[in-house]
C-alpha cells in the first residue's frame, strides 16, 4: 500500500503510510483467534458449571457480549488499536493522523457488518485497493484510515546522525561519494576504531582523501574520516 499526502485545514501536507492489505488480513486472523478461544473458554467453563435452560442462555449472552463489541471496544480504550492491529503494529487515525473520536469508532464497527460480516471481507478488500487511502467503507464514512507503524530501515537511515545546529561542513567534495560508499566508510571506519587498528584507519583516510581530489588533510587520520562522515550527513539530510 502506498503512501498517501492530505492537507490539513491549515494547509499542513501530511504524509501517511497506509497499512499494507495482508498486515490487516493478518491482523483481523490473529484477533479471529482471539476470540475463537475466548469462546471456547466461556464454553468449557459455562459446560463445567452444570448451568442450564434460561439462565444458561442469558449467562452466556452476557459473556459473549465482549466478542460482539470486541472492535469497538479495544479500539476505543486502545488508541485505535485491537490486540491483532497491535501485534502487526497497525492503528486507527483519522486522515489528519489524529486520534479518532468515539463516534468515528463507532461509524467503522457498524459498517463492519457490511465491510466485513456479510461480505466475508470482499467489499472491504475491494474497496481498500480501489481507494488508494487504505480506507474499507467504515473508515470513508468516519474519514480514518489504517495506518503502519513499522519502522522503515534502510540505508539513508542508517546514514544519518544528528549534527549541531551550527555545524559548519568542511569537504564539500563529500558530494561525490555516494550512499554505498560512505556506508562502506562507515563500518570500516568504526571497526577499526573499536579494534584499535592504527594502520586501517590510515590507510582508509588516505584512499578517502584521493576519492575527494585532496593532497592532503589538515586533521589526525581519525579526525578526518569522521569529519568526512558528519560532512556528508551534513550535505544530504
Amino acid at each position: 500500500m502506498d503512501n498517501f499526502q492530505i492537507e490539513t485545514a491549515q494547509n499542513i501536507n501530511i504524509e501517511q503510510k497506509a497499512a499494507p492489505l495482508l498486515d490487516r488480513i493478518v491482523a483481523y486472523v490473529i484477533d479471529a483467534i482471539i476470540m475463537f478461544f475466548y469462546i471456547l473458554i466461556i464454553t468449557l467453563l459455562m459446560s463445567g458449571m452444570g448451568v442450564d435452560g434460561f439462565a444458561s442462555v442469558s449467562i452466556m449472552m452476557l459473556l459473549i457480549l465482549p466478542i460482539f463489541l470486541y472492535f469497538l471496544l479495544f479500539e476505543t480504550f486502545m488508541n485505535g488499536q485491537t490486540l491483532g492491529k497491535a501485534a502487526m503494529k497497525l492503528r486507527v487515525v483519522n486522515l489528519d493522523g489524529s486520534r479518532p473520536n468515539f463516534s468515528s469508532y463507532l461509524i467503522r464497527w457498524l459498517l463492519r457488518f457490511i465491510d466485513i460480516s456479510m461480505s466475508s471481507g470482499a467489499v472491504a478488500i475491494v474497496s481498500i485497493l480501489v481507494g488508494g487511502r487504505g480506507q474499507r467503507l467504515g473508515d470513508m464514512a468516519a474519514k480514518t484510515t489504517v495506518i503502519s507503524e513499522k519502522r522503515k530501515v534502510n540505508l539513508r537511515s542508517n546514514l544519518l546522525a544528528d549534527l549541531p545546529e551550527n555545524y559548519t561542513p568542511k569537504y564539500s567534495q563529500v558530494t561525490l561519494l555516494t550512499d554505498k560508499d560512505i556506508q562502506e566508510v562507515k563500518q570500516i571506519y568504526f571497526r577499526a576504531k573499536r579494534k584499535g587498528n592504527h594502520g586501517i584507519i590510515i590507510a582508509l583516510a588516505d584512499k578517502v582523501a584521493s576519492l575527494l581530489g585532496l593532497s592532503e588533510y589538515e586533521e589526525k587520520p581519525i579526525v578526518f574520516l569522521q569529519r568526512v562522515i558528519d560532512d556528508y550527513n551534513y550535505y544530504t539530510q
